[in-house]
């Protein structure tokens, strides 16, 4: 039986599984989500907890960028690796990225929009941020690094011929969008779980308790309308995210030619409650759903929905089983990883059983000659057995060691010409800016002069005006605003809508985005009239 540890690390959270598989039959082992201050010592710890000291660990690839290409069908698979290599390093020229110090991987699909075309999933991630990220799991046995953007899809129960989008929403959230069991594209979009938990863990100062919070918040939905406010206070936290999350899928999908069938929700910020029935109202026609692993069954003995809030880490451990796309390692193999291949290999044959669970055959080497061989030339033959023997392994080892040098010494020249460059061109604009201060100083105090003069001049000229025009622009869907009164800088706005939740995240763009003083801010109870939810907003111009 395999054994895989799936470790999914972001600021501040580790999600961990220990995934084993024995034929067709996977099974998590245990999983968990630790909160740490120091990453070193909450990997050890999960280490120790799932007693995975010799296991092999599968972790998350960070900060990677997804870009796409297109090729003829008809390439060879040479031709085409040169021609991808081409078009990356031609996308690096225009973009001013220093191709050297990215490491790259692709995944190839056929284009839905010709049929002779291969569309190329390309994937590229800095190589000191992979080799941070292998710092500090360097006491153990990593076996692969993968971007979780594709990785997600191995625990998905996908058909053939069916169009699937999974909305991961982990610290960033990644659309992937699946065709055929295939992956098509995947989109990253910045708002994740990472703006709702520092925003409610600076409120409660715990980040753990923060996480606790989200999973026992409920969403108000048109079934839910009973519930009491004061189970939900942090709403004002939630919402807004995930209101702006449906909303920029909801663009993607419609910008797109892929006709979705099924949405799949997943990540930290879907263990809120509600939140499928919440998504279910942006995706009229597509179902929405939480991502279950598809060989999860359900059981008395422990929640589904505590599997669901690390299946980022399932999915790696997965990932590291032999499961999805294994060209999007990020782990170059060295020697150690041809040793444990050998070590593997060795004891899947051991008691003469080969991995297919055949008998291997008992072959004896007769090394009788014509008139045979005294003892003496006996042991002398054994003996030039043994030193070849040794000399082989010695000199296998020399080549591989090696080899691991030469590729870090290259790592490490890319790095230093980097930084090299980046500290002359860092030299060059101080001096550059030290020989303009004198001239730019007095620039920018008459510049200065100039604009408080005209702010205070135009202040209270163009204060109404400037709030309508950022009230009409941020005003939600669903929202109307039945008026807006004025008595000084104090403000008041009455708006009424058919759903709590837009009135909720009205409030909170008034405050987030500063239209009005956050510290003035309050707002009345929601008063029904008829379809209608009516509220009042109070506060001060800031």
């Amino acid at each position: 039986m395999d054994s895989c540890l799936g470790i999914y690390v972001e600021p501040n959270i580790i999600k961990y599984a220990k995934v084993s598989r024995d034929h067709d039959n996977v099974t998590v082992d245990s999983f968990g989500i630790k909160f740490y201050d120091r990453i070193g010592d909450a990997i050890k710890q999960v280490i120790s907890d799932t007693y995975s000291y010799k296991t092999p660990i599968s972790i998350n690839l960070s900060e990677e960028s997804y870009q796409y290409f297109y090729m003829f069908s008809l390439l060879n698979k040479s031709d085409l690796k040169k021609a991808i290599q081409t078009e990356y390093e031609s996308y690096c020229s225009d973009k001013g990225i220093n191709r050297n110090a990215e490491e790259t991987r692709y995944v190839l699909v056929n284009d839905l929009d010709d049929k002779d075309k291969l569309k190329v999933v390309h994937i590229s991630a800095k190589k000191n941020i992979i080799n941070t990220l292998q710092h500090h799991f360097a006491e153990y046995n990593v076996s692969s690094i993968s971007p979780i953007g594709v990785g997600i899809c191995n625990i998905a129960n996908l058909e053939a011929k069916e169009n699937v989008l999974i909305i991961n929403m982990e610290e960033d959230t990644t659309l992937t969008f699946v065709t055929d069991k295939k992956v098509y594209a995947v989109e990253k979009i910045e708002e994740g779980s990472r703006m709702v938990l520092d925003s409610i863990g600076e409120k409660e100062n715990s980040y753990s308790k923060a996480y606790e919070i989200c999973k026992n918040s409920t969403i108000y939905t048109m079934e839910s309308k009973d519930l009491q406010e004061e189970e939900n206070v942090y709403l004002d936290d939630i919402m807004p995210v995930l209101y702006k999350i449906a909303n920029k899928a909801q663009e993607i999908i419609e910008s797109g030619t892929l006709k979705i069938d099924k949405i799949y929700l997943t990540g930290t910020l879907s263990v809120v409650n509600n939140i499928d029935l919440y998504f279910q109202e942006f995706f009229k026609t597509e179902k929405c759903e939480i991502l279950k692993p598809f060989f999860i069954k359900d059981s008395v003995k422990i929640n589904i929905k505590d599997y669901i809030e690390v299946n980022s880490a399932i999915a790696l451990a997965t990932q590291g089983l032999g499961f999805g796309i294994k060209s999007i390692n990020f782990k170059n193999r060295d020697w150690k990883d041809d040793l444990n291949d050998i070590a593997a290999k060795f004891q899947k044959n051991d008691n003469g059983n080969k991995p297919n669970g055949k008998k291997s055959l008992n072959i004896k080497f007769d090394f009788s000659l014509k008139g045979g061989l005294d003892k003496i030339e006996v042991n002398l033959c054994r003996l030039a057995g043994g030193v070849l023997l040794l000399t082989a392994i010695y000199a296998g080892f020399v080549i591989f060691l090696n080899a691991g040098i030469e590729k870090k010494t290259e790592e490490i020249t890319v790095v230093k010409e980097e930084t090299v460059a980046q500290i002359q061109a860092v030299t060059e604009d101080i001096e550059k800016t030290n020989a303009k201060t004198t001239q730019y100083i007095q620039l920018r105090q008459n510049l200065e002069d100039a604009k408080n003069e005209m702010e205070s001049s135009n202040r209270d000229k163009k204060a109404i005006p400037n709030l309508l025009t950022r009230i009409s622009n941020t005003v939600p869907r669903g929202v109307q605003l039945v008026s807006i009164t004025q008595t000084g800088r104090h403000i008041v706005i009455e708006a009424q809508s058919q759903r709590y939740e837009q009135l909720g995240y009205f409030k909170g763009v008034l405050k987030v985005q500063g239209i009005l003083d956050s510290d003035t801010i309050i707002s009345s109870d929601g008063e029904k009239q008829g379809d209608l939810i009516r509220i009042r907003i109070e506060g001060d111009l800031p």
